[in-house]
């Protein structure tokens, strides 16, 4: 099995005009938990053992202040530095103590297009929550816009030791354990989020989830439905501030073994969007959202 000096997607800063109304949406409504707050930054966790999975900031615009991961061994921080000034991310912060609660050593770096990419070690960890169906476990995945998927994707592989798994005529799916995918890189005009998914326990996990959303005032954006590179289920939402989230669950689990497919092999048949084929055409205010969230500057 090939070694990952990347071996997890850990967390999402968010940036949000409104923090007491986006606090209280993913605590009271999508299910996470407050488990701190520092320099006025609001830390909530899932039911896993990592410390937060989404830390709120208070900021003029929606938008994507960072995407953190989780790195094998504090020897590997070198190599990724490395690496990644030489296909063009800029080193912000070198690997240092870590004084957000999370703890451990980071590392900061501003990948070619322009996003802060965080990469911690011995970050505290939590005991596990029993599971319930109905609420998160963890991320799944972040999928983040570029205007040059395969560069992106080139730049996950060559910097950060990823692995390319899939890609379609719009994505690029790359790995850092056997997930089939942590990141998603998405052709746009612009470079940003968007959307951050949440990994369910099970199926019934994204169902239950929601229906709790719906009975909240949050219709399904896009879905529920089956997505074809990585094989995992799918609802979406839009949160308060316009963030797009998705709930998904059996996410494919792939080896060395797996055979990336191309654009050639993921087709649908005409007015299909996913492979049960039950999710409608996703609606324009959707796409319009998972363009409009920016990185921080």
């Amino acid at each position: 099995m090939t070694r990952f000096p990347v071996t997890a997607l850990r967390s999402v800063d968010l940036g949000t005009p409104d923090l007491a109304r986006s606090e209280a949406f993913y605590r009271e409504v999508w299910g996470l938990e407050r488990v701190g707050t520092a320099d006025g930054v609001v830390y909530l966790r899932a039911t896993g053992r990592d410390h937060h999975v989404v830390a709120l900031h208070r900021s003029a615009r929606t938008e994507l202040r960072a995407v953190t991961f989780r790195v094998a061994d504090a020897d590997d921080f070198e190599a990724i530095s490395r690496n990644a000034i030489e296909q063009g991310a800029t080193l912000i912060a070198a690997p240092a103590a870590n004084v957000a609660p999370d703890g451990g050593t980071i590392m900061t770096l501003r990948s070619p297009e322009g996003g802060l990419l965080r990469f911690v070690h011995g970050d505290i960890r939590h005991d596990a929550r029993p599971s319930r169906p109905e609420l998160p476990e963890r991320l799944a995945h972040v999928n983040l816009n570029s205007t040059d998927v395969d560069r992106t994707a080139a730049f996950y592989a060559r910097a950060l030791g990823f692995k390319l798994t899939d890609r379609s005529a719009a994505m690029a799916f790359v790995r850092c354990n056997s997930d089939h995918h942590a990141v998603v890189i998405a052709a746009a005009k612009v470079n940003g989020l968007n959307h951050v998914a949440f990994l369910m326990p099970t199926w019934e996990g994204v169902m239950r989830g929601s229906g709790r959303m719906i009975d909240a005032g949050y219709p399904i954006a896009w879905g529920v439905g089956r997505h074809g590179p990585g094989d995992n289920v799918f609802a979406y939402f839009i949160d308060p501030v316009g963030t797009v989230i998705e709930y998904t669950a059996e996410v494919l689990q792939v080896d060395d073994d797996y055979v990336v497919r191309g654009p050639e092999h993921w087709v649908w048949p005409p007015g299909r969007t996913d492979q049960w084929g039950i999710a409608p055409p996703k609606a324009e205010h959707v796409k319009a959202a998972q363009l409009a969230v920016g990185f921080a500057a």
